[in-house]
């Protein structure tokens, strides 16, 4: 891997914006069709827009482009936020089935997408208040 490569965010790695607004998209749109991941989906509102765009603009900071979470609502707080949600290791792994899928249908470099999963989980488990 080259110097210039390292140096690169996840955010430029992946392409930015757009890629990664089709990986939030793809997230939401397997955790709104996969039956397995039902208790995950319960626990967000029926019309997912909101939540699609909240986790999109988490996301762009998150890894290392533009802090559009942060501009719009400041800290992002996440264990806070998500206290009100049973976050126990069953959602935390329906989190992460849903994630790992995205991921895996956008990444192609293996050294990344291992990358990109283990700080994904490492966030996902940090969620955990049960």
């Amino acid at each position: 891997m080259s110097e210039e490569v390292q140096a690169m965010t996840p955010y430029q790695l992946l392409g930015g914006e757009g890629v990664v607004r089709w990986l939030t998209d793809r997230f939401y749109d397997i955790m709104d069709s996969d039956p397995a991941v039902k208790p995950l989906r319960d626990m967000h509102p029926q019309d997912l827009a909101g939540s699609r765009q909240k986790l999109f603009m988490f996301l762009s900071g998150w890894l290392g482009g533009p802090s559009l979470y942060m501009e719009a609502f400041g800290h992002p707080r996440l264990r806070m936020r998500h206290m009100p949600f049973a976050v126990d290791e069953a959602a935390r792994d329906q989190w992460m089935s849903c994630m790992r899928r995205a991921v895996d249908e956008l990444v192609v470099e293996d050294w990344l997408k291992q990358k990109l999963i283990e700080a994904f989980h490492n966030t996902a488990d940090f969620m955990r208040n049960q």
